[in-house]
């Protein structure tokens, strides 16, 4: 192998001359130096420490007069106070650098090289800032570069846990993505660790979304579990970036976009056949993207209709109409209520070999074998209006839709419940009657509504109290009867519980279930709709025909001491 020749001295980097301006180097001397460094693959100023040329106290001293920036002394610093969410650790390592502060749109940077221009390209694109530098010793830098990339380590170990394994495999990856050359950019094995684990620990803890979020000075991982939000860990802020850049690619999305909101999927095997999916959705927030990843169980739609918490006249009333050959059946209810759940358990309980279940959603959330689901694309045309008009044409018997929120899209449903076709959808309205109020607002013409419902069903989701560690809960009676209850039901044969919490659960509670408002729509109600009636006036007619409130749903669960009142009362009103 030939040898390299000698460097010229036009090819010494900037420090290198500099040095021998200044008459502490030697032009020798200084190519005898860059050529070590050349061999050994490291930095001219690594070499300079060991050649005795010139100590660390004089090269700073040489430096800040020679590039006219401030000269810091390392030792007069708190490491404890230093800011750890300006820069990625690795990156401080690799250039020789520690981020001292920020202000405005400018950030100091400790270097002992100021002519480095790599580390000032690198720095610039981290933080997209203008760097102001300041120049300090080489060997006391480098301990304390050292130390704060340590602590920042020590903190990712002791969130991962030492003993944490993981299988990467695990997580499916296209074959184009492992060879893309940004995506290698963020194979960072504390990083690829320490979302594994959260995913894990998400489902294991029955966890129904995941959020990350970039704060300025902090960063957050909380679960949602049993409807409510929990922190669970609190990563460095450097590491942000390189998350949300790992969540991108294996949701498919693209890392070089940060400016909008973005939506993706990705899969986790947690078996040897169990495979779960996960919804992504990242937005921009000031301080990086947030976000957010909900997992998608497929068995959470087969765990059939006892499970949801239908009482026995409910279930059989929701049977009832859901075996019609036609008509529409809708689920209201807010977001996070279990509308989708209950719609992908009628859905199962519908399918057979014999029918033909279309669907159109945003997005589809859980895959049904036997079912054809269609995503919906606004930006593409493809709306719910026109899912369901393609849909007319492929010979279905069963039409599911996502979300009823126009009026072209409530007039095509109808005319498909009308038309030999059982429709299922979701409204988000806060109780059954108010639903016939909002398509009504919405231009629906009532006779199209009346010769169309066929049942209308509101729920909520209220926690289930731990089995293990439920405790009767000593309440004066009066008290129960402004919760709703009736004096005649406070006969002794029943007693409300509490929550405790134990190993088992999670703050006295264990899951969710259901609390129901069924109404179908009887011949006095079809009336009072083609009459115009308003919303208070359909209210009173379901309760003339045995309609219970949600509150008084909630109530039937305290009484059985599934439920607590206290989460009733927090989840419906009176």
């Amino acid at each position: 192998m030939p040898e390299r020749s000698p460097p010229s001295a036009t090819e010494l980097p900037g420090l290198a001359r500099a040095l021998v301006s200044a008459g502490k180097l030697s032009l020798a001397t200084a190519e005898e130096l860059y050529s070590k460094a050349r061999e050994h693959k490291s930095s001219f100023i690594a070499e300079l420490p060991g050649s005795g040329a010139v100590s660390a106290a004089d090269l700073a001293h040489i430096l800040s007069q020679a590039y006219a920036v401030p000269l810091i002394d390392i030792d007069a610093l708190d490491p404890q106070r230093l800011p750890k969410n300006l820069l990625d650790p690795r990156t401080c390592l690799q250039y020789h650098v520690l981020p001292l502060g920020r202000r405005g749109n400018r950030i100091s940077i400790a270097t002992a090289d100021p002519s480095d221009q790599k580390a000032a390209e690198k720095v610039k694109f981290a933080t997209q800032l203008g760097i102001d530098w300041v120049v300090a010793e080489f060997d006391k830098l480098g301990r304390l570069v050292e130390a704060a990339a340590a602590s920042a380590g020590e903190t990712m170990e002791q969130i991962i846990g030492r003993d944490f394994e993981f299988d990467e495999s695990k997580v499916e990856l296209t074959s184009s993505e492992a060879s893309d050359k940004m995506a290698q950019e963020v194979e960072d094995a504390p990083i690829v660790r320490f979302l594994h684990k959260m995913l894990l620990d998400a489902y294991s803890q029955r966890a129904s979304d995941l959020h990350f979020e970039p704060y300025e000075h902090s960063y957050r991982v909380r679960f949602r579990i049993d409807g409510e939000l929990r922190e669970i860990a609190a990563p460095p802020v450097a590491i942000r970036d390189k998350l949300a850049s790992r969540i991108k690619v294996i949701s498919k999305l693209d890392i070089s976009e940060k400016r909008i909101p973005q939506d993706g999927r990705m899969k986790l095997k947690v078996g040897a056949d169990k495979v779960i999916d996960f919804r992504v959705s990242t937005l921009p927030t000031l301080f990086g993207e947030k976000i957010v990843i909900r997992i998608l169980d497929p068995s959470s739609a087969q765990m059939g209709i006892e499970a949801l918490g239908y009482d026995p006249q409910d279930k059989q009333t929701l049977l009832e109409a859901i075996a019609r050959p036609y008509g529409m059946v809708l689920v209201t209810g807010p977001t996070g209520s279990g509308k989708t759940v209950s719609l992908y358990t009628c859905l199962n309980i519908l399918n057979q070999p014999a029918v033909n279940i279309s669907t159109a959603e945003d997005p589809s959330e859980i895959n049904l074998p036997g079912v054809n689901q269609v995503n919906v694309n606004e930006k593409a045309g493809l709306t719910f209006a026109a899912a369901l008009r393609a849909f007319l044409r492929q010979d279905p018997d069963i039409i599911m839709v996502g979300e009823i929120r126009d009026l072209e899209t409530a007039d095509i449903a109808i005319k498909a419940a009308q038309t030999g076709h059982l429709v299922l959808s979701t409204l988000h309205t806060n109780d059954a009657p108010s639903t016939l109020s909002r398509l009504l607002n919405m231009g629906v013409a009532p006779f199209n509504i009346v010769s169309s419902i066929n049942l209308i069903t509101a729920q909520r989701l209220v926690r289930r109290l731990c089995p293990a560690c439920k405790t009767p809960l000593d309440i004066p009676p009066q008290a129960l009867v402004d919760a709703g209850f009736k004096p005649e039901e406070l006969d002794g044969s029943w007693q409300p519980y509490q929550p405790v919490g134990c190993k088992d659960c999670n703050g006295g509670y264990k899951g969710r279930i259901g609390i129901y408002q069924l109404m179908p729509i009887s011949e006095a109600m079809q009336h009072i709709i083609l009459a115009n009636g308003s919303a208070l006036e359909i209210s009173q007619q379901a309760r003339r025909d045995g309609m219970p409130s949600l509150r008084e749903s909630g109530l039937r669960k305290v009484k059985l001491g599934i439920t607590s009142l206290q989460e009733v009362l927090a989840n419906t009103k009176d």
